[in-house]
């Protein structure tokens, strides 16, 4: 019996699906709607996206408008936008609000970086993580007999080509979105 990787591939390419949108959601000095992903209002009851209940869109390259289609959640948006580590304050002018971003410092650059980095290196934990499921359900079948040693060396082999591989990734978007932000 060969071991099957297919499933642990799948795990690793979501891990990359996931850090794209994390870095999207990460300002580099233009208004990127992105930022609003991670926000949700309570809509009847129900947590719902930011981009479900309104039309965002960038009018200028630092600021961003919110339309909602229900007048009546303008000031939940309001309020969610506020309570959110955005660190931008909502203009409300009864119809729809605008969020102006300010320029980036140089302090705030840096600090940027550093989350991309962190962002990076969290996606190669979870990495190493699936890696080790795999090896550990390998090591499992080889003890029951269900594959044999051999077969167990090629697929843990396989496995850290396939980490490898995806970690190389990792580094060459963390390093992209840290060049973006760098030269901003």
């Amino acid at each position: 019996m060969k071991a099957d990787l297919k499933p642990y591939e799948a795990k690793m390419k979501k891990t990359l699906d996931v850090l794209s949108k994390d870095l999207a959601a990460i300002r580099a000095g233009r208004a990127n709607p992105h930022v609003l992903d991670k926000i949700t209002i309570d809509y009847y009851g129900t947590a719902t996206p930011l981009n479900q209940v309104a039309a965002i869109a960038s009018p200028d390259p630092r600021s961003l408008s919110i339309q909602p289609w229900d007048a009546k959640t303008l000031k939940l948006i309001e309020k969610a936008i506020q309570t959110s580590d955005l660190g931008i304050n909502p203009q409300n002018d009864g119809k729809q609000i605008r969020l102006t971003f300010p320029p980036l410092t140089e302090d705030r650059r840096k600090e940027l970086v550093k989350q991309v980095s962190k962002i990076g290196e969290d996606s190669k934990v979870a990495l190493r993580n699936i890696r080790r499921d795999a090896i550990d359900k390998c090591k499992t079948a080889t003890k029951k007999s269900e594959m044999t040693e051999d077969e167990q060396k090629d697929a843990e082999k396989k496995m850290q080509e396939m980490t490898d591989k995806y970690v190389k990734e990792i580094d060459g978007m963390t390093a992209k979105k840290s060049k973006e932000l760098s030269e901003v």
